[in-house]
């Protein structure tokens, strides 16, 4: 069976980039209103967002200390994932390794030309043959869907947002403000709204995308089966992982196939990833749909 886009998942995905556009025109308008300093605030998100979409690739690889792959190192799992770019129709991305006892992998880079697969040491060792082609085809469809460029647009009023609070910290904090210091309040509280009401957004879009991702794993593989057996290893393997570890690299929980929650950190209440147990009953339902019953 060919990929087949889900038109339900694809219509939340849409409505989540629709609210947060009309939440982009009411922030607008308010500081239009108060006469903020939005140029100047506009240009520098427009810059981190153009930061974030050429260079995600870079910084991801940075912060998770991630190494690209020669053509002659882990030679099967170049082959794996030559294998995987013909089914999913993709051209062949570059390869990277990491060295973590966390198992899990990472797709980034703006545009399917300029694509990175990483996973780790662990989970190559984790997985069998089937589970690690799975999860690195769920990697592959988040290439193909496109995310990395989702998620830079989705997270363009947030950027604002963010940078409006800190702006009116800092300028309170060294006495700015205080001739208009009742338009900036104003200004201020409505930054912190409309922050907060876009990064729930921002998670929402974010579950949806590793949906998509999921069932694209499953079309590319022909076997949800293998993916569902992979998060399940990941997950309960995840639970005995030291906090320790799965601090130094929760920054990019986001981009990972399974969030790695250390249990020191606010990110617990606001996950970027379904519950195992949805994404489980979505590939079962992908696997009734490929097999006809």
């Amino acid at each position: 069976m060919k990929w087949k886009r889900d038109w339900g998942l694809t219509s939340r995905v849409w409505l989540t980039m629709f609210l947060l556009f009309i939440l982009y025109l009411v922030f607008m308008t308010v500081l239009l209103a108060f006469g903020a300093g939005l140029w100047l605030i506009v240009v520098l998100a427009v810059g981190m967002g153009l930061i974030q979409y050429f260079f995600s690739d870079k910084l991801v690889l940075w912060s998770t200390r991630a190494r690209i792959l020669e053509d002659d190192e882990y030679p099967e799992l170049h082959r794996m994932v030559e294998k995987l770019c013909k089914e999913a129709d993709l051209p062949l991305p570059k390869i990277a390794i990491m060295q973590s006892p966390v198992p899990n992998a990472f797709a980034t880079g703006r545009s399917p030309k300029h694509a990175v697969v990483a996973c780790t040491d662990s989970i190559m060792r984790l997985l069998n043959k089937d589970e690690l082609e799975a999860v690195l085809a769920h990697e592959l469809a988040h290439v193909k869907n496109r995310d990395i460029l989702t998620m830079t647009m989705a997270s363009f009023i947030a950027m604002i947002a963010s940078m409006i609070m800190q702006s009116f910290f800092f300028s309170a904090m060294f006495g700015g403000r205080n001739r208009d210091g009742g338009g900036w309040i104003v200004v201020w509280i409505v930054s912190i709204i409309i922050y907060a009401a876009s990064t729930l957004l921002i998670l929402a879009l974010s579950r949806y995308r590793e949906f998509a991702a999921d069932r694209g794993s499953a079309y590319i593989t022909k076997n949800p089966r293998a993916l569902i057996s992979a998060l399940s290893k990941i997950s309960g393997r995840m639970d005995v992982v030291p906090a320790e570890a799965k601090a130094k690299i929760e920054g990019a929980n986001a981009f990972f196939i399974i969030p790695a929650l250390s249990g020191n950190t606010i990110m617990e209440l606001f996950s970027t990833h379904p519950p195992l147990e949805k994404r489980i009953a979505n590939l079962e339902a992908v696997e009734s749909e490929l097999h006809g019953y």
